[in-house]
């Protein structure tokens, strides 16, 4: 018994008559928060570089994948022998380079032929901005529909004309303040976060990961105050701001 199969077998028990009560009454909608949930976990154990982590969080995540495999199973629509030969399938139809005799002269050939095979697919329909889930964090959808409008020109030339139009909406979103309409203040943030996406991309940095990134050190450097607040026996809310700045520096400084 290989260790797939054995991980298909326990999923079918903890579905099965005699299972658990939990996994017995989960239903695709209740799964949705456990799947992303270890998604990120996944990316978290990335992050950190930790292998053991990494091993662990991508095995929590392949359970969702098996747990929704046999959700479907369960219905006769598929399994997960279904879901491998459907990607090996497409794997293999997207790299005729690799897997056949095409040869591409560069990323861009190669590029258009992997659009024209998604067409085929019928992952491309009557705009090229579709195919980006909704369901993505806004960060990380923003620059997946920014990528896509770039291919066919609609971009900026330089990152100076990126910073004329950052610098632009800021001053709306100034005047949006002085004005105090939710609405629109509103509005012109989210242009603002819209253009801090399109600076990530031209200097070729995921916002996603980046912010994720700057979260972690954060909550790292927040802790490291909290700490040493413990250390002197002091509440936090009894610190001045200026106390905490010192802290809150040689936090940075501990991390190079």
């Amino acid at each position: 018994m290989t260790n797939l199969k054995r991980l298909i077998d326990i999923m079918s028990a903890l579905r099965g008559d005699k299972g658990c009560p939990w996994d017995k009454e989960q239903t695709r909608d209740s799964l949705k928060p456990f799947l992303i949930e270890e998604t990120y976990e996944v990316l978290e154990a990335l992050d950190e570089g930790d292998s053991e982590k990494i091993k662990e969080e991508l095995g929590d995540l392949l359970f969702q994948i098996v747990f929704h495999c046999q959700l479907a199973k369960e219905k006769n629509e598929f399994d997960l022998d279904d879901v491998i030969e459907n990607i090996s399938r497409k794997m293999l139809n997207r790299h005729p380079h690799v897997f056949g005799k095409a040869k591409y002269k560069n990323k861009e050939e190669l590029r258009k032929r992997w659009d024209e095979e998604k067409k085929k697919e019928g992952k491309h329909k009557e705009s090229i901005l579709e195919g980006v889930p909704k369901a993505l964090p806004s960060l990380l959808r923003a620059h997946k529909l920014q990528k896509k409008a770039a291919r066919v020109g609609f971009d900026w030339e330089k990152t100076e004309d990126v910073f004329e139009k950052l610098e632009e909406e800021v001053k709306e979103f100034k005047h949006a303040l002085k004005k105090k309409k939710q609405s629109e203040i509103e509005d012109e943030l989210g242009d603002i976060f819209f253009m801090l996406v399109n600076i990530s991309r031209f200097v070729d940095v995921n916002p996603e990961d980046a912010l994720r990134k700057t979260i972690s050190k954060f909550i790292s450097r927040f802790r490291y105050i909290e700490m040493k607040a413990a250390d002197k026996k002091r509440n936090l809310s009894d610190m001045t701001l200026k106390e905490m700045d010192k802290l809150w520096d040689e936090a940075k400084k501990k991390e190079k």
